[in-house]
């Protein structure tokens, strides 16, 4: 069974090698109403397992690959592998300056060895969909036993144990987790982690349920409901229109004083005009670039920040 794919090119993570821990079918402790993958029963351990020397003899087929990360990913949830924390071992044995990335859903952080083992990565991206428990339950339609609350602590602690990169993932469904009640739950949340980055999403591929996602200009309102200083990153773009308005030099400011943007929110937000001022902006340093991870955005300078908090 062939569980590495790729290289693919990651707008976030640049350029990737995954490695699938369960590549001959669905085995995760979530039952996600916008999953790619088509609806299942939820399970807390894998029964189809892959030999940790299988992984490990494919990998080494692609490290001659140009690849900056070795994502660890499933079809489902890639931490339920029994033997993940040999595994990580042995990828940091042989990965060489090439980092090291897990996609998780966070809910197994309440394991003391599975929070142990990811500790040993460089990178980390744990999702947060919801705070509050009716609404996680209808979002993520976790396995039996799951509480968010159980959740949100580890993800506190994980982040502040954690030496590597730490990205959050929040994932928008329509008429669910949306809500001003619940992204002031997330937020202050998201005020108690230490983290490189947080990613707001929505649905980009056909679903499992009848559910839909948000339009760029929603999620971009949804960021603004997040304290300014949260690294904020509207990494969902499918459902993106061109807004094309007028920005004055002050609304420029303003907006990036509020939520940091990259070139593909730019693109989006302003007009051919608004762009030119934002270049002179630039030129006078009142704007600089800051990286991310593997997105740069266009923040204020600090004295420009300083000048609006007086």
């Amino acid at each position: 069974m062939k569980t590495i794919f790729g290289p693919i090119n990651s707008r976030r993570f640049g350029s990737s090698l995954g490695i699938d821990l369960s590549p001959a079918l669905k085995q995760c402790n979530f039952d996600c109403l916008y999953c790619e993958l088509a609806p299942s029963a939820t399970t807390d351990m894998q029964k189809k397992v892959v030999e940790v020397s299988t992984i490990i003899a494919q990998l080494k087929e692609h490290l001659n690959d140009k690849i900056d990360v070795i994502t660890i990913t499933a079809n489902g949830e890639p931490t339920l592998y029994p033997y993940l924390d040999e595994l990580i071992d042995e990828i940091n044995k042989i990965k060489n300056s090439t980092q090291t990335l897990i996609l998780t859903n966070s809910a197994t952080l309440v394991d003391e060895k599975v929070f142990n083992s990811l500790l040993k990565l460089d990178q980390v991206k744990l999702s947060l969909d919801a705070i509050s428990q009716s609404v996680f339950k209808r979002i993520d339609r976790p396995h039996v036993g799951i509480e968010i609350k159980d959740i949100v602590q580890k993800v506190i602690d994980f982040s502040k144990a954690f030496k590597g990169k730490l990205f959050i993932e929040i994932l928008f469904v329509h008429g669910l987790n949306d809500t001003e009640d619940e992204i002031k739950k997330l937020n202050e949340v998201l005020l108690k982690l230490d983290v490189a980055r947080i990613d707001l999403g929505t649905i980009d591929r056909p679903p499992a349920y009848p559910v839909s996602g948000l339009s760029y200009k929603e999620l971009h309102d949804a960021s603004l409901l997040f304290e300014s200083f949260l690294p904020i990153h509207i990494a969902s773009r499918v459902h993106a229109e061109p807004n094309n308005s007028n920005y004055s030099d002050e609304e420029i400011l303003n907006t990036l004083d509020k939520r940091p943007l990259t070139i593909d929110d730019i693109n989006l937000l302003f007009d051919e005009k608004s762009k030119i001022r934002l270049e002179k902006l630039i030129s006078s340093s009142k704007i600089v670039t800051k990286k991310v991870g593997n997105l740069e955005f266009f923040i204020l300078n600090e004295n420009e920040k300083r000048k609006r908090t007086k």
